[in-house]
């Protein structure tokens, strides 16, 4: 879990299975590459505080300990209590979704590989779980995203190679 303050870099890559929070001085945060993993942005435009979670699978099985926060289960409540932590108020945390994608189909198999199917219904669940509602996504297909977060203003964006950038 990474907590990133003023005095740090501008820009933040969250890398597999990381959390980050940021507020003031970071300018962005960003999960690069998603595929079947899913990139969490949650951001609370009266503290301006935001977070990033890259979520590589569903569920930790009770898998606790260093790492567990690549889990859905274990990320999302994390990067609400941190940022909770840093000012922010659950009722106003607005949470956008990337990735979820099936990267590799391969034939016959059928729903034996849909990780990215399960990664966007186990963050869904834990989200609810939590009380907080996903306002935007951008999931499913087989292409790979990029998702960033600007801290100042909120606004999410994701990237594809050969589509348009657009902003959930």
């Amino acid at each position: 879990m990474n907590t990133v303050t003023a005095t740090e870099e501008q820009v933040v890559v969250v890398g597999l299975g990381e959390v980050t929070v940021a507020h003031k001085g970071v300018r962005t945060l960003a999960c690069l590459g998603l595929g079947s993993c899913v990139g969490l942005a949650a951001y609370d435009p009266v503290a301006r505080v935001g977070g990033m979670a890259h979520i590589v699978l569903p569920n930790s099985h009770g898998k606790a300990g260093e790492g567990s926060s690549k889990y859905a289960d274990v990320a999302v409540p994390l990067l609400i209590e941190k940022m909770k932590h840093m000012g922010a108020i659950l009722s106003r945390i607005r949470v956008k979704i990337a990735g979820g994608a099936q990267m590799s189909p391969a034939r016959g198999l059928g729903d034996v590989f849909k990780i990215g199917e399960d990664n966007v219904e186990a963050v869904a669940a834990v989200l609810a779980a939590q009380g907080v509602s996903i306002t935007a996504s951008s999931i499913g297909g087989n292409r790979g995203r990029t998702f960033r977060l600007c801290i100042t203003t909120g606004a999410a964006t994701v990237s594809s190679a050969g589509q348009e950038d657009i902003e959930l």
